[in-house]
């Protein structure tokens, strides 16, 4: 059953060093706060699981938190490259990053693999690519029924999977609305899922065939207004679009890197400290 907890509590309680953690979120929605929060804490030595990693997982990485990343995409969203990303890879800066690279139809399967409790995933995929040359973990295997040979990926079972969301009601129950990654999956194939949320209500509200996550699928529920930005949460904001390349010259280099995330993560006391240092700048 899900607590209501801050986000301090909840990173600090459920997150630890060495774990497999998966931020997930598509577009928007996308849990900043929790990434913040993960460095404040100086959380070490994660095996970070993403889609699609971009600023979150750059500033992760940077940080020195992170030993490998899975995942099937990564760069700044109609910007460019992930410049800590490359760093870790090609120079081992801050510290050597392992990388595991898959198809987003392979990744998602195996986010529902986990969250069926299936040690696999079986899906029609690979035919001519070279990505199982680099990934030892892609596999093939035969159907017993058919004789076809499809592609095998392991299931991913996350330690933590943090997300964010619009609204909870007081039990833990959770509403997501607009676009839909593999939230859900993530979520319940974790042993723990941490859900970030704009607002706690008293009644959901729920329309029909809205995606709630329920209360007993869930670790914790933390109050965090603004917690996605710069992405945007649909029908309360909208997306950052100038933090998404400025953040491409801030990370470029690695002192200024550094720097900022002393002033603004580190130097912060949580998310709304951080959200109100970047307005007051902005003025």
């Amino acid at each position: 059953m899900a607590e209501l907890l801050t986000l301090r509590e909840a990173i600090e309680r459920f997150v630890q060093n060495g774990d497999t953690v998966a931020l997930e979120g598509f577009t928007h929605l996308i849990p900043t706060a929790a990434a913040h929060e993960i460095i404040r804490q100086g959380k070490k030595d994660l095996t970070l699981v993403r889609m699609t990693p971009d600023l979150v997982y750059d500033q992760l990485i940077g940080s020195g938190c992170a030993k490998k990343l899975i995942f099937s995409w990564g760069g700044n969203p109609g910007v460019g490259s992930l410049h800590r990303l490359r760093d870790a890879v090609e120079k081992d800066w801050p510290q050597p990053l392992e990388i595991e690279e898959h198809s987003h139809a392979d990744l998602a399967n195996a986010y529902v693999a986990g969250a069926s409790g299936l040690p696999f995933a079986v899906l029609r995929a690979y035919a001519g690519s070279d990505l199982p040359k680099v990934n030892p973990v892609i596999k093939s295997v035969t159907c017993p029924f058919t004789g076809e040979v499809l592609a095998a990926v392991p299931a991913v079972r996350p330690d933590v999977t943090v997300i964010h969301a619009q609204k909870a009601d007081r039990k833990g129950n959770v509403l997501i609305q607009g676009i839909l990654g593999v939230q859900k999956e993530a979520a319940l194939a974790a042993k723990h899922c941490i859900v970030t949320v704009e607002e706690i209500v008293d009644d959901l509200k729920a329309p029909m065939n809205a995606c709630v996550l329920p209360t007993w699928a869930l670790a914790a529920v933390c109050l965090v207004p603004g917690g996605s930005h710069p992405s945007y949460a649909h029908g309360y904001s909208e997306r950052d679009n100038r933090f998404y390349q400025a953040w491409d010259a801030i990370a470029r280099d690695r002192d200024t890197f550094t720097a900022w995330i002393d002033s603004y993560i580190r130097g912060t006391e949580d998310f709304a400290a951080f959200k109100a240092k970047l307005d007051q700048e902005a003025k």
